[in-house]
């Protein structure tokens, strides 16, 4: 079994280097990555906006700023545009964003309808396409969350780690202009940074010194579920002319952005330009 393990690495060893020398890079299709606050509130990530904070983007002058968030966007001309929605949800994305184009749903507060719906009706987008997943876990990290102590102490380790990090309240502050909100969160260095935070706390949680508990919960949680959304990403049908539109929450940009980046097959667009644009209007 080592034998073929060895040999496996050095056929792959040998096609990957092959590729990189031969300096063939196959025509790639654009991707731009919008990364978002999101516009309901679920208040499901780390830092949490109390109610207070929160904005309705369904009033004014919310709803100017994302006219011209969209307006500017609508610039890239995208062909296709993928959400932060399960491929589960499909059919129902499908049927809300007809119904749309027909005159018959109302925008909802969530920002892939705020701005992917938007977007595609006034490009005629023939389809929006789901592609997020929640990630799968290792045998060993499932059985931590059916047993209520030594959940208990990784819950603890999280929030006393998490308390050290942020000071210790984890609050987002209220947006005072959606545009500029969107051009700081999709900063090249506060991209970066956004990763630095699933490097430190449950990431170094051990139950016995020297295992690796909070690295194997992290490649579940973060790792494994933005590959997946990338493969998603990837099954998208498209050609070189294709340009696809990516509307996730900002913090998946610390990954996705990397794997589209480096893959051969696409061309990472930033949107600062774009909102750049949205700024002046």
């Amino acid at each position: 079994m080592r034998t073929l393990s060895l040999l496996f690495c050095s056929v792959l060893f040998i096609l990957n280097s092959t590729a990189g020398a031969s300096g063939n890079t196959p025509p790639q299709t654009q991707v731009m990555t919008l990364g978002v606050f999101h516009f309901n509130y679920p208040n499901l990530d780390v830092v949490k906006t109390h109610d207070k904070d929160q904005i309705s983007v369904l009033d004014e002058p919310w709803q100017s700023e994302i006219r011209s968030i969209s307006n500017a966007i609508a610039e890239f001309k995208p062909t296709a545009i993928a959400v932060e929605f399960t491929p589960d949800q499909q059919s129902l994305i499908d049927s809300l964003y007809r119904q749309y184009k027909e005159g018959n749903f109302e925008l909802r507060k969530n920002e892939v309808f705020q701005l992917g719906f938007r977007i595609g009706k006034q490009l005629n987008v023939e389809k929006i396409y789901c592609i997020d997943n929640q990630g799968m876990h290792y045998d060993h990290i499932m059985a931590i969350f059916q047993d209520s102590i030594r959940m208990a102490n990784f819950e603890q380790y999280y929030v006393n780690a998490r308390d050290t990090i942020y000071d210790p309240v984890v609050v987002k502050e209220k947006v005072s202009s959606i545009i500029d909100e969107l051009y700081e969160i999709n900063k090249p260095e506060n991209i970066k940074e956004s990763l630095a935070t699933y490097l430190s706390h449950p990431f170094k949680y051990e139950e016995q010194p020297g295992d690796f508990t909070g690295v194997d919960f992290e490649t579940g949680r973060w790792y494994n579920r933005n590959l997946r959304m990338f493969r998603n990403i990837q099954r998208i049908p498209r050609t070189s002319e294709d340009r696809i539109l990516l509307i996730v929450g900002s913090g998946h940009l610390n990954l996705l952005n990397l794997f589209i980046d480096t893959s051969h097959e696409f061309e990472l667009v930033s949107p600062l330009p774009y909102l750049g644009k949205a700024r002046l209007q």
